[in-house]
């Protein structure tokens, strides 16, 4: 007999949210040890009574059984609610382009839709060695700082462009993901700033 969804606790929609913006973002549910790690839990034994807990209240899947590894499936993703965030302008993945903004918005899905999160469209194939094409659609989260070999989305001079960020011995590069286009080195007389972190990418058909 299946078990009827009961409602959600805060933490509880956290924890749903994690796993469903994992499995977006990386094409795989996440491991228990992700899950942990992710959410800042001290234990996987908490883990554990979360999945137990959504399992029997028929919010979640275990797939493969109790002992499956990356085996946690969403079972209401159905019903979510669709989510919109704003669709800023376009974005240069190719040589830089002045920044456009418009008052417009783009269906997401449910797990990105958050107040530091917005929506550009590529135009340019300069990263397509990283699967993203002219005219698909970015997710990026609102950030001022990035990790060495993230794809941001960086402001020189006032244009903005979609990159991988390297910062190498003092000075910062631009790398494309096409052999077609040339790094971008930042010069000191440059006026640089990282504007946000590429969260996902995809495109409408």
């Amino acid at each position: 007999m299946q078990t009827s969804i009961r409602s959600l606790s805060i933490k509880q929609q956290r924890f749903l949210d994690f796993i469903q913006r994992h499995t977006v973002e990386y094409g795989q549910a996440p491991s228990y040890g992700e899950i942990m790690d992710g959410m800042g839990f001290a234990s996987l034994g908490t883990v554990h009574w979360y999945v137990n807990a959504l399992t029997h209240n028929g919010h979640l899947d275990r797939s493969k059984g109790p002992n499956g590894k990356r085996a946690l499936t969403l079972t209401y993703e159905e019903h979510v609610t669709p989510a919109r965030l704003p669709l800023l302008g376009l974005i240069a993945a190719g040589t830089p382009i002045e920044a456009l903004e418009n008052a417009d918005s783009i269906f997401v899905p449910p797990p990105f839709a958050h107040p530091n999160n917005f929506v550009l469209q590529v135009k340019g194939d300069s990263m397509v060695g990283d699967h993203i094409e002219d005219g698909d659609y970015i997710i990026v989260r609102k950030s001022a700082e990035a990790n060495p070999g993230q794809i941001i989305v960086a402001l020189i001079n006032g244009e903005a462009t979609l990159k991988r960020y390297h910062p190498i011995n003092g000075h910062v590069e631009l790398h494309p993901r096409n052999p077609d286009y040339p790094v971008i080195t930042i010069n000191e007389t440059d006026n640089f700033e990282i504007n946000g972190v590429l969260l996902y990418s995809f495109r409408e058909y």
